[in-house]
């Protein structure tokens, strides 16, 4: 087993930890431990919420998510010689669940699961057709995940890490806040809201106290979206055999990891649509000197897919178009016409018995395929989404005798009001 860096004690809180890792980017956050180009290492991980999520039959806990916590990174952990206008190279080695413990309170002790986050605390992809919380567990065995809120179905896992990426400059972070600050102000009480600004509320940063503290977490970017340096991308492919590179924007480069997925759909629609565990990560990393000018890469990863994915040979496709559920012609917008995708998607599930929620939480969590299948012919794009057939124990395909009624069980745990 390669050496723990970062190690983290499943009986202790994520801030009560022999070294605490961080829920904000800062350039000044410093390094909980240094490694040297081409050492391979092992790091533990916290689910995105550290033990918020609960392995029981409510959705109350979905409801009341504290999304002013996330995300629970580890890290930073300082590469010995990068230097901005680097590529920091990391491969992606091994990843599962919290290893040696199958049961207990925290995801990732043998269950993980799913959410549907309600429109006033997060919302989700389709927050307008699904306003309020609801929850799935999923429990593991091996590499499959079946669940009793969401019966007839088990799949493979394709686990990866839903979160990595390095620390920003202090020019990057004040780009970041100006244009987020900018898209704000355009609709200042939407709910959900447009953005997430800075929040010391809640701040994790490291090793940080006093007046350092106060200063990095009243400028510290939210670790919600996907940015220049990696970030929350929630790409389900990016699993072992991966090999990404990161731009390095700060000495040492900084690299975090964490929000841990057991599987995912594309997209991640439900916004908590991945299958959430804590786990581990072995990585290895490695240095490109003066790699961002020479390949170009100065505001993005990129990354080679890892080769380890369920091998599924039949699916069924859904597809939709840019137009709105109240007949609005969209010119070539291709979120949209994911989103209608799924929704024909969800309505056909619903004709074998799954509630419109169970079918929801099936699609952010199984390991479905979003693909933008057209994007020139105006005024309609078309999406797609590809289910694998045989993550069912029925059969989903259309027929002469019309589709099977299953029993879905005690359903999906909805939040009270």
């Amino acid at each position: 087993m390669p050496e723990v860096v970062f190690p983290l004690d499943s009986s202790r809180s994520f801030t009560d930890q022999e070294l605490v890792g961080h829920n904000r980017w800062h350039p000044d956050i410093p390094p909980a431990v240094t490694v040297r180009p081409g050492d391979v290492f092992r790091v533990h991980c916290r689910e995105w919420f550290d033990g918020a999520i609960h392995n029981d039959d409510s959705a109350d806990d979905v409801r009341d998510a504290p999304l002013s916590r996330v995300h629970a990174l580890s890290g930073p952990i300082a590469v010995e010689g990068a230097e901005p206008s680097d590529l920091l190279l990391v491969d992606i080695l091994d990843l599962g669940p919290i290893p040696q413990e199958d049961s207990g309170p925290l995801a990732g002790q043998g269950w993980g699961y799913t959410g549907i986050f309600s429109r006033t605390n997060g919302g989700g992809f389709l927050t307008d057709q699904f306003p309020d919380a609801y929850k799935a567990i999923w429990d593991f065995r091996g590499q499959t995940a079946t669940s009793r809120h969401v019966p007839g179905v088990s799949y493979t896992g394709i686990t990866h890490p839903g979160l990595m990426g390095t620390a920003p400059s202090a020019d990057l972070l004040a780009r970041w806040n100006r244009r987020e600050g900018a898209l704000i102000a355009t609709d200042p009480d939407r709910n959900p809201p447009l953005a997430l600004p800075p929040l010391p509320d809640d701040a994790i940063l490291g090793s940080l106290s006093g007046a350092d503290f106060d200063r990095v977490a009243a400028a510290a970017a939210r670790t919600a979206p996907p940015r220049e340096n990696g970030g929350n991308q929630d790409i389900k492919n990016f699993t072992r055999g991966s090999r990404v590179f990161y731009p390095v924007f700060v000495p040492g480069a900084n690299l975090s990891v964490g929000d841990l997925h057991f599987s995912q759909g594309d997209g991640e629609i439900t916004f908590c649509g991945a299958i959430e565990m804590g786990g581990f990560i072995d990585l290895h990393v490695d240095l490109l000197k003066g790699g961002m000018e020479t390949y170009g890469v100065a505001e993005n990863a990129i990354f080679l897919p890892g080769n380890v994915e369920p091998r599924y040979d039949r699916w069924l496709a859904f597809s939709g178009t840019s137009v709105t559920l109240d007949d609005e012609q969209r010119y070539l917008d291709s979120d949209l016409s994911y989103q209608r995708a799924c929704l024909h998607a969800i309505d056909y599930l619903t004709k074998f018995g799954y509630s419109p929620e169970q079918a929801y939480l099936l699609l952010g969590s199984a390991p479905i395929e979003g693909r933008l299948s057209g994007v020139v012919d105006i005024p309609n794009s078309c999406a797609t989404v590809y289910i694998p057939t045989g993550i069912f124990d029925f059969d989903v395909e259309p027929s002469a005798s019309g589709p099977v009624r299953i029993d879905p069980g005690m359903g999906a745990p909805r939040s009270s009001a």
